[in-house]
């Protein structure tokens, strides 16, 4: 999926990285697909997936994320946020086009206002498209890919987002047709093929579990990003599940449910050091789920 030859925008991109290396992002590649990205809890949360031109989320930008034109936004705090003028500005001072941002209905109007302040202050223009959206909805970013929107379980309204390659297959009773014969079908008004959609990156952002039993397609998308923000033993589950996170014993107790090939537990307590983190999932999760969870610190 990767392009030989990068747009003059992807250029640009790469040359400033080369420059400023301003966050941290760690990388991982499945199926001709590219994640990119970092997340800690309370500090900054971005992600992106780059032969798909979408991130998700904007508690920091790195440089090399500059170039993505479609985000969305899990939900307003500022580890996931903050950063959103930051990115439209380079955009328009690198002479891009506006990116287009998609957020929960319920902070699009905040969030126009918070960009309004930042533009009074910097006094430059801050131009994006914000796209308020619901669970439930769908958007058609190409005629290949679909993002699905779904409730999560936070503190704040919150979204979760899975996206999908989009085929179309010729209907088995025309098999038999000549390529002609099939034209002359379609010509006619007759719908020769059907839809086969397939689930190649899900993101809860921050949840409770009951966000991600909510949305069954997550466990079946390819790569699963998702939030574990306690893993030690002594973390009391239902003061988690209150304030809209994961434990590693949810993880474990659906572990028969992840079809996906690739799990990113991501989101830790900052107030775990990694080594015990990566102690503490490698005792408890000595397989580390086939070798499909990869944790991301």
């Amino acid at each position: 999926m990767n392009q030989k030859n990068p747009a003059p925008e992807e250029q640009t991109v790469q040359w400033l990285q080369n420059v400023v290396d301003n966050a941290p992002v760690k990388r991982l590649q499945h199926r001709g697909l590219t994640i990119e990205g970092y997340s800690r809890a309370a500090v900054q949360t971005y992600w992106r997936v780059p032969e798909l031109k979408l991130g998700f989320d904007f508690g920091a930008q790195p440089w090399s994320f500059m170039g993505t034109p479609n985000w969305f936004v899990s939900h307003a705090h500022l580890d996931h946020l903050i950063a959103l003028p930051v990115y439209v500005a380079r955009r328009r001072m690198m002479k891009m086009d506006p990116p287009t941002i998609y957020l929960h209905e319920s902070i699009v109007d905040p969030v126009q206002r918070l960009l309004n302040v930042c533009r009074r202050l910097d006094r430059g223009r801050l131009p994006c498209r914000l796209v308020g959206v619901e669970p439930g909805q769908e958007i058609e970013l190409s005629r290949e890919t679909i993002v699905t929107v779904a409730a999560m379980r936070h503190q704040v309204p919150s979204l979760g987002f899975v996206v999908w390659n989009r085929r179309k297959k010729l209907k088995p009773e025309y098999h038999h047709l000549r390529g002609d014969q099939i034209r002359d079908l379609r010509l006619s008004g007759v719908e020769v093929t059907y839809e086969v959609r397939v689930p190649l990156v899900a993101y809860t952002g921050d949840t409770a579990p009951q966000g991600l039993d909510g949305c069954p397609e997550m466990f079946e998308a390819q790569i699963l990003i998702l939030e574990v923000t306690f893993v030690a033993p002594g973390h009391r589950r239902e003061k988690i599940h209150k304030f809209g996170h994961i434990h590693l014993d949810d993880l474990l107790e659906r572990r028969e449910r992840f079809q996906n090939e690739v799990i990113i537990a991501s989101h830790f307590s900052t107030r775990s050091h990694p080594q015990y983190i990566q102690r503490i999932v490698r005792r408890r999760v000595p397989d580390m789920l086939g070798g499909r969870l990869h944790l991301w610190l």
